[in-house]
């Protein structure tokens, strides 16, 4: 049996928001692991607001760049320690020049990104001399580059006005030569205040589908439940969760009575043009995201 300490306790708790007691309780019986912990929270009906995002002190800025030709956009997350630096007209020139980099090498990842030369110069040195100048560490946190590969198309980028630290990037494809600035814009913007996880309902993986009906079904409100009646209420639970993080299926935020996907297909038949988001990307300065090998970055 793990001994739960406080520090356990109030990590938890900065993790998801939950009270002191509750956290307790859930990593007694999670043995002491978080997730699970976090688990046990939610089958409970505890609200858990998921606040990994505490847990890293990042600052700088999120940052956008659609090219001049528009077959080519970027998103990256730039970090420096203080909001002082991040405010600094210097940085916000340098986060600006650095999108025009990436576009200009067409860099897929941060790695690639930072090896590139350009202009006789390599991209990380460029940001060592910006480390030099202010004193303070930075970082090419997450790059997002999409391209339309000879395709019809165009891309949305909003980025927050509060600060540049939440953006989103949008890729369109159409059925003939078109651009809609205006449309693009929108989606994107929805997008920053959805926060959508997924595109469309088939690029959720099954694993994580199966993880969500796994803990609907240990709810203890579920317990009493026949289990033909207990199978339909955890899909129908498990349907509006993921309806909630499915960009398509999400009510639009400037129309609630309308999902996102009949918005674009009423845009479709005023512009008589077929308008299709092929993906997306959002960044939320300083969040904790999943790296590769599962862990928190």
């Amino acid at each position: 049996m793990v001994e739960i300490s406080a520090a356990m306790v109030k990590e938890l708790r900065e993790k998801t928001g939950a009270a002191m007691m509750d956290c307790k309780q859930a990593l007694v019986e999670a043995n002491g692991d978080y997730e699970k912990a976090c688990e046990v929270l939610r089958q409970k009906g505890i609200n858990v607001a998921n606040k990994k995002s505490s847990r890293v002190a990042m600052d700088g800025l999120v940052s956008g760049l659609v090219s001049e030709d528009g077959k080519s956009a970027v998103l990256l997350e730039i970090n420096c320690e203080t909001d002082f630096v991040a405010r600094n007209e210097k940085f916000i020139t340098l986060t600006k020049s650095l999108c025009e980099l990436a576009l200009q090498v067409k860099a897929t990842s941060v790695e690639d990104f930072l090896k590139a030369k350009t202009d006789n110069a390599v991209v990380e040195n460029i940001i060592a001399q910006a480390i030099a100048k202010t004193g303070e560490n930075i970082i090419v946190r997450r790059l997002a580059y999409m391209q339309l590969n000879n395709k019809p198309g165009f891309f949305g980028l909003y980025i927050h006005s509060q600060g540049g630290k939440i953006g989103a990037l949008v890729q369109f494809e159409t059925t003939s030569a078109f651009s809609n600035n205006t449309l693009g814009r929108e989606i994107a913007m929805h997008v920053v205040f959805a926060k959508p996880q997924y595109l469309n309902r088939g690029d959720i993986p099954a694993d994580v589908v199966e993880n969500e009906k796994r803990i609907e079904s240990g709810k203890t409100d579920l317990a009493d439940k026949k289990p033909e009646i207990k199978e339909k209420i955890i899909v129908g639970r498990v349907e509006k969760i993921f309806g909630e993080r499915v960009l398509m299926e999400q009510p639009f935020v400037r129309d609630q009575s309308i999902s996102v996907e009949k918005y674009i297909q009423d845009q479709c038949k005023q512009l008589k043009v077929d308008i299709k988001p092929t993906g997306f990307a959002l960044f939320i300065l300083g969040e904790v995201v999943k790296s590769n090998n599962g862990k928190d970055d």
